[in-house]
């Protein structure tokens, strides 16, 4: 199965059944933190409302069209990364990531996201990734800066966040662009 240990502090696992109580936990205690940037939140009161979801992230891994990972810092788990479908014809895809409230601010992301564009450029062969952050989720946003992406622009009314649009910023990162950074 699909596995990253990015250092001794931080590991990434695809996600599977048996960690619906440990994903419920970091979800359930994070709920304010999570809720102001997440629209999928509310689907989810349940431990059980997680089988269907993580049985659909499952074919979508199985199926080649990207994963959705869990995140452990000192083997707790403290948020997840995953893709938005991978489009193979172009070449490209969306990542997504979140983190539980306390271990925000301690570069487990960062180093997330770099390690999984590792395995999107040289495994995958992708091209491009996008990511895209709500405009004033400013802790999100530091991530892909951190990385060398560039902005491309605001998706108005990108994202149906509860009761409103919100605008998204898009950042993306070539390939190219990617490997001239490894090499510099």
């Amino acid at each position: 199965m699909f596995s990253i240990k990015v250092n001794e502090h931080i590991q990434i696992h695809l996600i599977e059944m048996n960690h619906i109580e440990a994903m419920y936990e970091a979800v359930h205690n994070s709920r304010a933190h999570l809720r102001r940037w997440l629209p999928w939140l509310i689907q989810v009161k349940s431990i059980y409302d997680y089988q269907p979801i993580i049985g659909s992230w499952l074919q979508q891994f199985a199926e080649g069209r990207g994963f959705q990972a869990g995140i452990r810092y000192d083997g707790e788990f403290v948020g997840m990364i995953g893709l938005h479908d991978i489009d193979w014809a172009s070449r490209k895809t969306t990542m997504g990531y979140w983190l539980s409230q306390e271990a925000v601010g301690k570069g487990i992301m960062t180093k997330a996201v770099d390690a999984c564009l590792h395995v999107l450029f040289e495994e995958y062969q992708l091209n491009r990734v996008q990511i895209n952050c709500g405009v004033e989720n400013f802790e999100s946003q530091g991530i892909p800066k951190r990385l060398g992406f560039e902005l491309e622009g605001v998706v108005k009314d990108g994202e149906w966040l509860y009761d409103h649009y919100h605008d998204l910023y898009q950042y993306s990162l070539l390939r190219s662009t990617w490997l001239e950074r490894q090499q510099g």
